[in-house]
Protein backbone atom coordinates (compact mmCIF):
# COMPACT_ATOMS: atom_id res chain seq x y z
CA UNK A 1 0.00 0.00 0.00
CA UNK A 2 2.74 2.42 0.64
CA UNK A 3 4.63 1.49 -2.29
CA UNK A 4 1.32 2.86 -4.33
CA UNK A 5 1.25 5.72 -2.49
CA UNK A 6 4.49 6.76 -3.43
CA UNK A 7 4.25 6.44 -6.65
CA UNK A 8 0.76 7.98 -6.77
CA UNK A 9 2.00 10.87 -5.33
CA UNK A 10 5.34 11.48 -7.29
CA UNK A 11 3.74 11.03 -10.06
CA UNK A 12 1.15 13.86 -9.67
CA UNK A 13 4.41 15.80 -8.80
CA UNK A 14 6.20 14.65 -12.24
CA UNK A 15 2.96 15.17 -13.89
CA UNK A 16 2.11 18.86 -12.22
CA UNK A 17 5.98 19.99 -12.23
CA UNK A 18 6.31 22.16 -15.05
CA UNK A 19 9.25 23.79 -14.81
CA UNK A 20 11.74 21.45 -13.86
CA UNK A 21 12.96 20.32 -10.42
CA UNK A 22 12.78 23.36 -8.93
CA UNK A 23 9.37 24.26 -9.45
CA UNK A 24 8.66 20.53 -8.01
CA UNK A 25 9.79 21.28 -4.61
CA UNK A 26 6.31 22.94 -3.29
CA UNK A 27 4.54 20.07 -4.51
CA UNK A 28 7.29 17.65 -2.97
CA UNK A 29 6.80 19.53 0.03
CA UNK A 30 2.98 19.47 -0.07
CA UNK A 31 2.96 15.13 -0.76
CA UNK A 32 5.67 14.35 1.94
CA UNK A 33 5.37 16.52 4.41
CA UNK A 34 2.15 18.32 4.61
CA UNK A 35 -0.65 15.35 2.95
CA UNK A 36 1.25 12.27 4.44
CA UNK A 37 3.25 12.97 6.60
CA UNK A 38 6.17 11.21 5.74
CA UNK A 39 8.72 13.96 6.70
CA UNK A 40 9.11 16.85 9.23
CA UNK A 41 9.54 20.44 7.58
CA UNK A 42 12.98 20.09 9.02
CA UNK A 43 13.85 16.69 7.36
CA UNK A 44 12.16 17.98 3.83
CA UNK A 45 14.46 21.43 4.22
CA UNK A 46 17.41 18.54 4.52
CA UNK A 47 16.21 16.92 1.29
CA UNK A 48 16.16 19.71 -0.55
CA UNK A 49 19.75 20.47 0.75
CA UNK A 50 21.10 17.18 -0.49
CA UNK A 51 18.60 17.11 -3.44
CA UNK A 52 19.85 20.60 -4.49
CA UNK A 53 24.44 19.26 -3.63
CA UNK A 54 24.29 15.98 -5.14
CA UNK A 55 24.90 15.27 -8.66
CA UNK A 56 21.52 14.87 -10.93
CA UNK A 57 17.82 16.07 -11.62
CA UNK A 58 16.62 17.80 -8.30
CA UNK A 59 12.97 16.23 -8.32
CA UNK A 60 14.76 12.86 -8.77
CA UNK A 61 16.79 13.29 -5.90
CA UNK A 62 13.85 14.15 -4.04
CA UNK A 63 12.03 11.22 -4.66
CA UNK A 64 15.26 8.69 -3.77
CA UNK A 65 15.82 10.24 -0.76
CA UNK A 66 11.58 10.27 0.44
CA UNK A 67 11.25 7.02 -0.98
CA UNK A 68 14.28 5.37 0.73
CA UNK A 69 13.06 7.21 4.04
CA UNK A 70 9.24 5.93 3.50
CA UNK A 71 9.87 2.23 2.40
CA UNK A 72 14.09 1.76 1.11
CA UNK A 73 15.17 0.81 -1.69
CA UNK A 74 11.97 -0.12 -2.95
CA UNK A 75 10.67 2.72 -2.09
CA UNK A 76 13.19 4.79 -3.80
CA UNK A 77 12.73 2.79 -7.08
CA UNK A 78 9.51 3.15 -7.06
CA UNK A 79 9.23 7.20 -6.22
CA UNK A 80 11.80 7.89 -8.79
CA UNK A 81 9.79 5.61 -11.28
CA UNK A 82 6.47 7.52 -10.55
CA UNK A 83 8.09 10.88 -10.96
CA UNK A 84 9.80 9.70 -14.45
CA UNK A 85 6.72 8.69 -15.81
CA UNK A 86 4.67 11.54 -16.55
CA UNK A 87 7.48 13.25 -17.75
CA UNK A 88 8.47 10.68 -20.44
CA UNK A 89 5.46 10.49 -21.45
CA UNK A 90 4.29 14.20 -21.98
CA UNK A 91 7.48 14.89 -23.04
CA UNK A 92 7.60 12.72 -25.64
CA UNK A 93 4.06 13.72 -26.75
CA UNK A 94 5.11 17.46 -26.56
CA UNK A 95 7.90 16.98 -28.61
CA UNK A 96 5.97 15.59 -31.20
CA UNK A 97 3.10 18.31 -31.00
CA UNK A 98 6.08 20.98 -30.77
CA UNK A 99 7.65 19.92 -33.49
CA UNK A 100 4.36 19.35 -36.34
CA UNK A 101 2.96 22.74 -34.95
CA UNK A 102 5.87 24.83 -33.14
CA UNK A 103 5.39 27.68 -36.20
CA UNK A 104 1.37 28.13 -34.39
CA UNK A 105 0.65 31.86 -32.58
CA UNK A 106 -1.56 29.68 -30.29
CA UNK A 107 1.54 27.94 -29.04
CA UNK A 108 3.45 30.23 -28.80
CA UNK A 109 1.23 32.37 -26.82
CA UNK A 110 0.53 29.30 -24.28
CA UNK A 111 4.25 28.99 -23.63
CA UNK A 112 4.76 32.13 -22.80
CA UNK A 113 2.14 32.52 -20.33
CA UNK A 114 2.97 29.32 -18.87
CA UNK A 115 6.28 31.08 -17.57
CA UNK A 116 4.99 33.79 -15.05
CA UNK A 117 3.84 30.35 -13.68
CA UNK A 118 6.80 28.51 -13.47
CA UNK A 119 8.33 32.18 -11.56
CA UNK A 120 5.66 31.79 -9.16
CA UNK A 121 6.42 28.03 -8.05
CA UNK A 122 10.11 28.33 -8.13
CA UNK A 123 9.77 31.80 -5.84
CA UNK A 124 7.14 30.35 -3.46
CA UNK A 125 9.95 27.28 -2.95
CA UNK A 126 12.31 29.86 -2.22
CA UNK A 127 10.47 31.81 -0.17
CA UNK A 128 9.09 28.80 2.09
CA UNK A 129 12.55 27.54 2.23
CA UNK A 130 14.17 30.38 3.12
CA UNK A 131 11.60 31.06 6.14
CA UNK A 132 12.38 27.52 7.13
CA UNK A 133 16.22 28.66 7.72
CA UNK A 134 15.87 32.15 8.73
CA UNK A 135 12.76 31.75 11.08
CA UNK A 136 12.56 27.69 11.67
CA UNK A 137 9.32 27.50 10.42
CA UNK A 138 7.79 30.17 12.68
CA UNK A 139 7.01 33.73 12.42
CA UNK A 140 9.33 36.35 12.69
CA UNK A 141 9.52 35.78 16.28
CA UNK A 142 11.50 32.79 15.80
CA UNK A 143 14.08 34.64 13.72
CA UNK A 144 17.60 33.05 13.84
CA UNK A 145 20.03 35.77 12.71
CA UNK A 146 23.06 33.46 11.89
CA UNK A 147 21.51 31.67 9.36
CA UNK A 148 19.66 34.51 7.87
CA UNK A 149 22.93 36.67 7.72
CA UNK A 150 24.62 33.21 5.94
CA UNK A 151 21.47 33.35 3.03
CA UNK A 152 22.09 37.28 2.57
CA UNK A 153 26.09 36.36 2.46
CA UNK A 154 25.55 33.34 -0.36
CA UNK A 155 22.71 35.53 -2.09
CA UNK A 156 24.82 38.52 -2.62
CA UNK A 157 28.31 36.85 -3.51
CA UNK A 158 26.33 34.81 -6.13
CA UNK A 159 24.08 37.46 -7.51
CA UNK A 160 26.31 40.43 -7.32
CA UNK A 161 29.58 38.98 -7.22
CA UNK A 162 29.14 36.08 -9.49
CA UNK A 163 30.51 34.03 -7.45
CA UNK A 164 30.56 29.92 -8.14
CA UNK A 165 27.57 28.01 -6.68
CA UNK A 166 29.85 25.40 -5.96
CA UNK A 167 32.58 27.77 -3.75
CA UNK A 168 29.24 29.29 -2.05
CA UNK A 169 28.09 25.82 -0.81
CA UNK A 170 31.29 24.62 0.23
CA UNK A 171 31.74 27.93 2.07
CA UNK A 172 28.40 27.74 3.71
CA UNK A 173 28.94 24.27 4.65
CA UNK A 174 32.70 25.28 6.05
CA UNK A 175 30.98 27.87 7.90
CA UNK A 176 27.73 25.46 9.37
CA UNK A 177 30.81 23.08 10.56
CA UNK A 178 33.09 26.21 12.42
CA UNK A 179 29.70 27.49 13.85
CA UNK A 180 28.89 24.31 14.85
CA UNK A 181 31.49 23.70 16.22
CA UNK A 182 31.91 26.29 18.24
CA UNK A 183 28.24 26.10 19.64
CA UNK A 184 28.67 22.65 20.97
CA UNK A 185 31.93 23.84 21.86
CA UNK A 186 33.86 21.28 20.60
CA UNK A 187 36.47 24.26 19.41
Amino acid sequence: MILWQLFLSFAQIGLFSIGGGYAAIPLIQSQAVEIHGWLTAEQFLDLATIAEMTPGPIALNAASFVGIQVAGIAGAVIATLGCVLPSLVIVSALSWVYGRYRRLPLLQSVLDFLRPAVVALIAAAGINMLLQVACGGRALNGFRPVPALLFAAAFLALRRFKCSPILVMLLCGAAGLVLGLAVDGGM
